[in-house]
């Protein structure tokens, strides 16, 4: 009796916590349902979205949770709810946890995606987004600014999300701190996987920014630790710490064409962090430097490129009394066993020096604050190949104490001291991009507090077994510097596709207008000989080849009068090889959408012929290129030539990232041949990449009201080589920009002006 009495009471226990349970699970499907679910939740509650595509749908998920029993809001089966078109989602309140939902196909309607806050009354605390992936959600229009994720209010997690494909203006994730409710915030950014960010053509593209600068000098305490940065390219910044007190450690940055930039803000620590770049760009770069009291330890860098703003170490001057929003003095800061392997000129100190613009800047710009009190100690360098030259000096180094570094190659460079060895040591490969030393380096430097730098890399007690670099002797097992499971959500992959391009055979105007519309991406369409009149623009939305299958005989694409021949949309990579294009000079060659340009094309000619044409290439405003290259090929008898000179709001935008025109020739085009532009005093960007190289330009730039037959006003980098410039009616060729090392080489010019070098370009202030 005694026992059935206990089973009976032991079942209606059960039972009794399964109807509890149940009452706590809201399964939602609708709109409605989600909001009532919502209205009524309390701690424990768990609010279940139906799987399916939720549109155009903006969800204010608040309550109040505990520690304990937190107030979820999540997916029924994790990725299997999007959350499309016009929507975002707000929450607010305490210990809520939002996780499994995957936005993509659409845009926010307001500043962000996902925010830590429903209303200045109503912030988040103690409240979580996990496992949810922001997927391409950007504006229609690139010009227009938001956040994927604000941070507000205080104890916040993001953690194991990927976000990905962000390429309208803003930073992807951003810390806001303004008031006392946002200090002191401890925010925790853990475990995402951030990026691809495509290259965005101008400043304002940050991956991560804590803080901004008028609030720069208060504590935020938030910690960045574990997360893959996934060649974001956005800018130089990858990471924009605005803030006092903030934590960067185990981060790795993978081929990200930008830095970890101590922007504003004192007293962060860098520990532990890895950075991999390559041997094809030199826009990958490292940490860089500004500020008070900064600890840069235990970091490993490989094959950093990168120069001045994005070198491995970047050091910058400050602006005396400088305002908030401009660079403080460098001061107190500790860089101590950090690792570079075959990195070029690692250390360079004085960056952004630039008292010689004085003539063109006023004094408020002017960066002649000197680093001080700065310590590099017990650091290590090897190259593979000899690099002679591991520091850089723009201004002088008075300030720097070098203790116990230790390089494998000679130092010749301008600083030179008893702080800086060479000395023959090797290192061996034991994972992908990871090299350590053969033997420990012991005669390490004790400096003040270093007893604070208890570990290595990897973890290893650094009491125990110390060395020099980031890496100690010995290292258990096989590690590995990237674990791409660890970081961002199981269920969402940015891995390409496995599909095979199709080759398509096209006999006709009609066939090739229809095929390329239903093509796939990476599909080729080639051309039998002879002429094609086209009467409709062609859209190019994917990456298509158009090429004649007859290499010997140019398939001819005649556009009839006021017929834009293609229109480049969104994502869309047109490559042309051995065509002929032809107008009557009443339409455009090759344009943009005039509108809702979200996202870069690209544009590839080869061994082209194109004649007769009101332009070739004509770039609208917001639109952008990351490459556009012109190679063999023949452009005739156009009114203008390549028009990318639409941002001129001096803001520092500009239309392309890489402009190659090389082996080609121009005859009698009448206007601008290149009009390349990019305005406002800015360094935050790469700035444009102009290869002009082994061209012949004839007859060109009558009409061209400036007088320049080349026009790149502000582009950074310029190759200006081996061109032949013959009978063209102008004042002048180009004008390059002395100060950033531009300069003619072997060109040819016969009756066609001069290039001339300005040394300071007058721009703009965008601040």
């Amino acid at each position: 009796m005694k026992k059935s009495l206990i089973l009976l009471f032991l079942t209606f226990t059960f039972f009794s916590y399964q109807e509890i349970l149940t009452a706590q699970t809201s399964k939602v499907s609708t709109q409605a349902e989600l909001q009532e679910a919502i209205f009524n939740a309390k701690a424990g509650s768990e609010i279940v979205m139906k799987n399916g595509v939720w549109n155009d749908i903006q969800i204010k998920f608040y309550g109040e949770g505990t520690k304990e029993n937190p107030i979820i809001l999540r997916a029924e089966t994790a990725g299997k709810v999007t959350i499309e078109g016009v929507s975002n989602l707000r929450i607010g309140g305490k210990y809520l946890v939002v996780k499994d939902l995957h936005f993509k196909n659409g845009h926010t309607p307001t500043k962000s995606v996902i925010q830590f806050k429903i209303n200045n009354d109503s912030l988040a605390n103690y409240s979580r987004i996990t496992n949810c992936v922001i997927d391409e959600f950007t504006q229609p229009n690139r010009e227009d600014t938001d956040h994927w994720v604000e941070l507000w209010g205080r104890h916040n997690q993001l953690d194991h999300c990927n976000i990905v494909g962000k390429s309208n203006f803003g930073p992807t994730v951003r810390v806001f701190l303004n008031g006392n409710e946002n200090v002191y915030n401890y925010h925790q950014i853990v475990f995402n996987h951030f990026g691809p960010r495509p290259r965005k053509g101008g400043p304002h593209g940050e991956t991560l920014q804590i803080g901004d600068s008028y609030t720069s000098m208060t504590p935020s305490y938030t910690n960045v630790s574990n997360n893959f940065f996934d060649k974001c390219n956005g800018e130089v910044e990858i990471i924009s710490n605005k803030s006092n007190f903030n934590e960067y450690r185990n981060n790795i940055f993978f081929e990200s064409e930008g830095s970890l930039v101590l922007r504003h803000g004192n007293y962060c620590t860098i520990d532990g962090n890895v950075f991999i770049g390559n041997d094809n760009s030199e826009f990958i770069g490292g940490i860089r430097v500004i500020n008070t009291g900064h600890w840069i330890t235990n970091n490993y860098f490989y094959k950093i490129r990168g120069n001045e703003f994005r070198s491995a170490l970047a050091v910058m001057n400050g602006i005396p009394k400088s305002p908030l929003n401009r660079y403080n003095q460098v001061t107190d800061v500790v860089v101590a066993y950090n690792t570079y392997i075959d990195c070029k000129s690692p250390f360079q100190f004085g960056v952004g020096t630039n008292i010689d613009k004085k003539d063109v800047l006023p004094a408020s710009e002017i960066r002649s604050a000197r680093p001080e009190r700065m310590l590099l100690a017990n650091n290590l360098v090897f190259n593979h190949e000899e690099d002679q030259y591991p520091v850089v000096n723009y201004d002088d180094v008075g300030g720097v104490t070098f203790k116990n570094n230790y390089l494998n190659s000679e130092n010749k460079s301008d600083v030179s001291n008893d702080g800086i060895r060479t000395s023959a040591f090797e290192v061996k490969k034991i994972s992908k991009d990871l090299y350590v030393p053969t033997k420990n380096q012991e005669d390490v430097y004790h400096g003040f507090d270093f007893e604070t730098i208890k570990t290595d890399l990897f973890g290893a007690d650094r009491q125990k077994q110390n060395s020099v670099g980031a890496i100690t002797l010995p290292i258990t097992g096989n590690p590995l510097l990237i674990q791409k499971e660890l970081y961002g959500t199981k269920w969402f992959s940015t891995e390409a596709s496995n599909y095979k391009p199709k080759t398509i055979a096209v006999s006709s105007a009609k066939s090739l207008v229809s095929k390329l519309k239903s093509a796939h991406s990476g599909d080729i369409l080639t051309l039998n000989s002879g002429v094609y009149k086209i009467n409709a623009t062609l859209i190019i939305d994917k990456n298509v080849t158009i090429i004649s299958s007859d290499k010997g005989k140019k398939a001819e694409l005649r556009f009839a009068t006021g017929v834009t021949g293609f229109e480049m949309h969104p994502k869309g990579v047109l490559n042309l090889e051995n065509l002929s294009l032809k107008g009557d000079k009443t339409q455009d060659a090759i344009v943009t959408l005039d509108k809702n340009m979200s996202k870069a094309f690209n544009l590839f000619i080869k061994n082209t012929e194109i004649s007769k044409f009101k332009s070739v290439i004509k770039a609208y405003k917001a639109s952008f290129a990351d490459t556009i290259a012109i190679d063999n090929s023949s452009i005739k008898d156009c009114l203008t030539g390549i028009l990318l000179n639409t941002e001129i709001d001096a803001k520092g935008d500009y239309n392309a990232e890489f402009v190659f025109i090389t082996n080609s020739t121009f005859d009698q085009v009448q206007s601008s041949v290149l009009n390349y532009y990019r305005g406002g005093y800015d360094e935050s960007c790469i700035g444009g990449n102009l290869v002009l190289k082994n061209n012949t330009f004839t007859n060109c730039g009558k009409a061209d009201e400036s007088g320049l037959l080349i026009q790149n006003h502000g582009i950074v980098n310029v190759d200006f080589s081996d061109n032949t410039f013959k009978d063209n009616p102008v004042k002048e060729i180009a004008v390059l920009w002395g100060e950033k090392g531009q300069k003619p080489v072997n060109n040819t010019m016969s009756n066609s002006g001069e290039i001339r070098i300005e040394q300071n370009l007058k721009q703009k202030l965008m601040y």
